[in-house]
């Protein structure tokens, strides 16, 4: 079975209110339909990040979301994660503000997960930063999991019916 390391962004849209932004409207409804028809297609894992990042903010949506991943499984992390993650903010492959963005694909690269899946398409599912990033990382020794979207991991032609 493949294995998805859950990034924060999908949790937050999985369990957010409903949004008149059309853009977020349908990448809520796209992840509730990926979480309830094809997740069990995948082993979940997250980590201390993503329980930190979904933790902020009003209680009650933390509560929320916390609920939403008490069963998957929390990836160890070894020193060399945060390290990795600094030699990628210090390369300028991110910015400084983007550290916890660095941390979550350092996190699947280290762990060696098979997918990445995330709504952040402004420092982590970027087609002009992730090129960079897997040279970054494969100088390293290490592999770039695929990252993707969950409307990438549905099961058909037409994600929202």
């Amino acid at each position: 079975m493949k294995t998805v390391y859950v990034e924060s962004s999908i949790i937050s849209f999985l369990r957010a209110r409903p949004s008149g932004h059309v853009i977020s409207a349908a990448r809520q409804l796209i992840t509730r339909r990926w979480w309830d028809e094809e997740r069990g297609n995948y082993q979940l894992v997250i980590s201390q990040y993503v329980i930190d990042e979904i933790s902020k903010g009003n209680q009650d949506r933390v509560r929320e979301r916390l609920d939403a991943i008490v069963d998957i499984p929390v990836v160890e992390l070894p020193d060399d994660i945060a390290n990795l993650a600094e030699e990628m903010i210090s390369a300028a492959l991110l910015p400084p503000k983007a550290r916890v963005d660095a941390l979550h694909i350092c996190v699947a690269s280290i762990q060696r997960l098979d997918y990445l899946l995330t709504w952040n398409c402004t420092h982590i599912a970027n087609a002009r930063i992730l090129p960079r990033v897997e040279a970054f990382l494969s100088e390293r020794g290490h592999l770039l999991p695929l990252v993707c979207t969950p409307e990438e991991l549905l099961d058909d032609e037409y994600p929202i019916t």
